[in-house]
């Protein structure tokens, strides 16, 4: 006769369950974040740069690697006194708040602007992965009790263009540096482990954002009227000066909004994030993170070279 207080061999213990639903939790994340970083159109052609195949293959790039984390249930680790001294007292937290607050709404106002459907989808999707990364902030700084200086308000731009580009370019440059200066900060331990992997996505995201961004730039300028072609290079132009014009401001300590800021963090930084590297080996740690980021992306689609092949440029002129 079987014991009635025997536990049937089918049945499973509260402890087991739990590590099994967080075991099938890790798993999705991990796919989640796979497909994040990998992805290629099926189709093997060739892509003509401005073609519709073109739209469709940078559009769909950014819609399927999505990664639907959601900032509010993010468990941000404990972290040690140290190391909390450490994330506290870096100089960036107040102006990679706003600079996201600037971006998301700049991103949807040109949104609104764009008719071809699929093309408005992405762009849409920008706008909001680039408000998440702000509630993304938020929630650290709160979870961590950083100080942050008062928000300023975020007008939408007079000119919807103008302020798309302003944003890619803008973003083209500081995901460049932030790929190196985050790599030196995880070689370092300067940032625990565990913060790491927390924070890892929405760098990533950038990659993909800037991605999205210099093909759109070489689909709508094959696109233009040859007599808007000049003007459109003009406007470009205009941007990378006023981008110049604004690092030049920050490096002084003012941020866009007129408010001081710590300086040159940009060049300093690997030695605030706990590795201090020279000029060449910070350029040389952030063109191989860029080229990693970019890599798992189908080869057809353009990458930012602007950056890259300045810094390429300077590292020869620091031999």
């Amino acid at each position: 006769m079987s014991d009635p207080l025997a536990t049937p061999e089918h049945e499973t213990t509260p402890d087991a369950e739990a590590s099994a639903i967080a075991a099938v939790a890790q798993a999705a994340v991990e796919e989640a974040d796979h497909a994040m970083r990998h992805w290629a159109d099926p189709s093997p052609e060739p892509v003509k740069l401005g073609s519709p195949r073109h739209l469709s293959l940078f559009c769909n790039m950014l819609l399927q690697t999505h990664n639907p984390y959601k900032p509010a249930v993010i468990e941000w680790p404990q972290l040690s006194p140290e190391a909390l001294g450490r994330v506290t007292s870096l100089p960036i937290w107040d102006i990679a708040v706003q600079t996201e607050g600037r971006a998301s709404i700049r991103v949807e106002t040109f949104a609104a602007t764009v008719q071809e459907p699929l093309l408005r989808r992405a762009l849409e999707m920008d706008g909001t992965e680039e408000a998440r990364h702000k509630v993304v902030l938020s929630k650290l700084v709160q979870a961590y009790g950083i100080p942050l200086a008062p928000e300023p308000s975020y007008p939408p731009p007079d000119d919807p263009e103008w302020g798309w580009l302003v944003t890619g370019y803008s973003e083209c440059i500081d995901s460049f540096f932030a790929f190196g200066l985050f790599a030196a900060a995880k070689r370092s331990g300067f940032f625990p482990a565990e913060l790491v992997e927390t924070f890892e996505p929405v760098i990533q995201e950038e990659g993909r954002h800037i991605l999205f961004f210099v093909n759109w730039a070489a689909w709508y300028r094959r696109n233009l009227p040859w007599w808007r072609r000049p003007l459109f290079a003009l406007k470009v132009a205009r941007v990378w000066a006023f981008l110049i014009w604004e690092r030049i401001g920050i490096a002084r300590g003012i941020d866009p909004d007129g408010v001081a800021q710590d300086a040159n963090f940009t060049m300093n930084g690997s030695a605030a994030l706990g590795e201090a590297l020279s000029p060449r080996s910070m350029i040389e740690l952030c063109l191989a993170e860029n080229e990693r980021r970019m890599a798992g992306y189908d080869s057809r689609l353009l990458r930012p070279e602007t950056v890259p092949r300045l810094a390429r440029l300077a590292r020869r002129l620091l031999r």
